[in-house]
């Protein structure tokens, strides 16, 4: 977890000191990813696949590099938690209309966060679609393990494949 709050105080850190003279952009907005296990789990009340909601802010510093910081918002039964599932996390990403990026999240419900941090790598298309308007396109691979969110008695151990798009407001 702590992996998780230096990553997240790095893009805060970069947005507060990004170059004066430079045309620095802010885009926040939010959108749905399309979630689903690559693994198949046999444990009755752990979903293999849904929907999540996110809420997004990006910082652009340059035209090639962009800083990202969402929320995804799991539903009930996501990992075999009781309650629903927060997913605070950071990127960094390269690229313009067709970008890759990495990131690092961590899971929080039932009071309390994760214990070990997923890894994220993310692929996408972002592009204008009126002015100030951004539409991003994208998929996603999570590196994660499911134990730190469950309340089953088994260990779920699987990676993640996310497809997500959202639409952001620029600044």
């Amino acid at each position: 977890m702590k992996k998780l709050c230096v990553a997240l105080t790095l893009v805060a850190l970069v947005g507060m000191v990004s170059n004066v003279g430079a045309e620095v952009h802010h885009r926040i907005g939010g959108g749905v990813h399309y979630w689903t296990a690559m693994d198949d789990i046999d444990v009755d009340d752990v979903e293999e696949d849904g929907l999540a909601y996110v809420v997004s802010y990006q910082l652009r510093p340059a035209s090639l590099i962009k800083f990202g910081v969402d929320v995804e918002m799991l539903p009930e039964e996501f990992g075999g938690s009781e309650e629903a599932v927060f997913a605070p996390q950071a990127y960094v990403i390269i690229g313009g209309g067709i970008y890759a990026g990495l990131g690092i999240g961590g899971y929080y419900t039932d009071g309390e966060f994760a214990e070990d941090p997923f890894y994220n790598l993310r692929a996408g298309l972002d592009f204008c679609l009126l002015p100030f308007i951004y539409i991003d396109i994208n998929a996603n691979y999570r590196f994660e393990e499911w134990d730190d969110i469950k309340t089953v008695d088994e260990d779920i151990s699987t990676d993640t494949i996310t497809l997500g798009a959202a639409v952001r407001l620029q600044l």
